[in-house]
């Protein structure tokens, strides 16, 4: 009887998983949130 060797199996296991890393587009971080401009300038209030 055959006894299993993983060795084959993990090798094509793991050139699956860095080929299919390879075509990551755009950044690779998450990008922080863009400073928007603060809302405390109010407008002047309305004349009746």
């Amino acid at each position: 009887m055959r006894k299993f060797h993983p060795g084959p199996l993990l090798a094509w296991l793991l050139l699956a998983a860095v080929l299919a890393g390879c075509g990551q587009k755009g950044p690779l971080y998450v990008p922080k949130p863009q400073s928007q401009p603060s809302s405390s300038e109010q407008p002047p209030p309305a004349k009746p």
